[in-house]
């Protein structure tokens, strides 16, 4: 085969994998094959250089200096603000809050928007197949307000019922909190839909788009959503950096959920006034790296063109779910219609964590366990399942090479999962 960067006949264009110098690492001596990007993605050159340039020659804290590396500074990361409201589309800049990620994001929508808004009774409807981070925040708050949840239950194919989701809704709901994309899964949902029935119902809606906007154009706007939050390090940028978008309403009548410096106008022992959004939301000395680590990742793939890396792993998704289905033994867990680059599977006699044992000494990275979704592998009776999820360097090589993987456990594992 071609070294990383050759045509893919199956896409039609430049693979990408030279721009990651991680890839060109060995793991016991064999060829990453890395395939744990819903865990986190690999990093580009011009995002790692972007992270390491501010430090060298534009460190320091934004907002409050006068001196010139400080309004630098401040520019720069407020440039990162500018760079996420495009990219989501959203109406105005001042929607946007940075986090740490996807899962602070929820939080602060639940203590700052829930214990205000909910109330004894109200309902808070989830999917069967959330992330814990969108499910152990609710259970909080539920606990603090006396709201409940309800959960949409999902089909043997791993899609949402919607017809047992408009049910659901009604005069008591106040929030649908529901995944873009399943990190268990793979399974998109149909968010405009969600959100539209939601919106009829009186409710609001907050998405999870962790696992959805590495994969896929995202318009807010379009979606018509209330909340929408992700994580940089799985769009290819830094860990400990995320955002939080809200409409502005919203958000201008949240108060804040952290105290400190910054989210304030005034303060004195007898009262406290707080800035204008989107500081209200962030207290202390924020990420400031990280914001422009995460504006590179965004010019990355937006130079690329995210309609043509969606392309890209539909193929390779293709590819692979053709070549797991035809091993014997192997079942795949979540066969939705639509889907993103997430192929999880189950081998007969060989748990999860043993595969994924045995293909680490052929150089080849999956996650293996619950995903963070226990729910799920109730759903569906297992105690976890091996999960190869797919990013815009990976090709057909590595399908073939996990295949071969797969194979050499299933020789060294005899019937009943007992080694030989």
């Amino acid at each position: 085969m071609n070294a990383p960067g050759y045509f893919s006949p199956a896409t039609g264009h430049l693979q990408q994998a030279a721009d990651f110098p991680i890839l060109a690492r060995k793991i016991r001596g064999k060829r990453l094959v890395y395939l744990d990007n819903g865990a986190t993605t690999q990093k580009p050159t011009s995002v790692i250089d972007a992270e390491r340039d501010f430090y060298r020659d534009a460190n320091a804290n934004i907002h409050r200096g006068v001196h010139s590396l400080s309004q630098h500074a401040t520019d720069l990361y407020e440039a990162g603000r500018e760079r996420v409201r495009s990219f989501l589309n959203a109406g105005r800049s001042e929607e946007i809050v940075f986090t740490r990620g996807t899962t602070e994001a929820i939080n602060l929508v639940a203590v700052s928007w829930g214990r205000t808004q909910l109330k004894p009774g109200d309902e808070i409807i989830l999917s069967g197949m959330e992330h814990h981070s969108n499910i152990v925040p609710w259970q909080l708050i539920g606990e603090q307000t006396g709201a409940v949840l309800r959960v949409v239950p999902i089909s043997d194919r791993g899609e949402l019922d919607m017809e047992a989701y408009g049910k659901l809704l009604g005069p008591r709901t106040r929030l649908v909190a529901v995944a873009h994309v399943s990190n268990a899964l793979g399974t998109v949902n149909p968010i405009a839909e969600i959100v539209r029935q939601a919106h009829a119902a009186g409710a609001k809606v907050l998405v999870d788009g962790a696992q959805a906007v590495a994969h896929q154009a995202v318009d807010v706007q379009a979606l018509g959503c209330d909340f929408y939050v992700f994580s940089g390090h799985k769009l290819y940028g830094p860990t400990g950096i995320g955002a939080l978008y809200a409409r502005y309403e919203l958000l201008s009548a949240m108060p804040p959920w952290q105290g400190g410096g910054d989210m304030i106008r005034t303060v004195s022992f007898e009262r406290t006034t707080y800035a204008d959004i989107p500081q209200r939301f962030e207290a202390g000395t924020p990420n400031i790296a990280g914001v422009i680590g995460l504006a590179a990742a965004i010019d990355y793939v937006q130079g690329l063109g995210m309609d043509r890396i969606a392309a890209h792993e539909q193929a390779i998704l293709a590819y692979g779910t053709d070549a797991l289905a035809r091993l014997p033994g192997l079942r795949l867990i979540g066969t939705a219609h639509d889907k993103a680059g997430i192929l999880s599977f189950v081998v007969e006699g060989i748990h999860p964590h043993d595969l994924g044992t045995i293909l680490d000494t052929e150089g080849i990275a999956i996650r293996a366990g619950h995903h963070c979704a226990m729910p799920v592998m109730t759903r569906y009776g297992i105690p976890g399942t091996a999960r190869a999820s797919l990013a815009l360097y990976n090709d057909e090589r590595d399908i073939d090479a996990l295949v071969a993987g797969i194979l050499k456990a299933q020789t060294m594992f005899g019937k009943g999962g007992k080694h030989e």
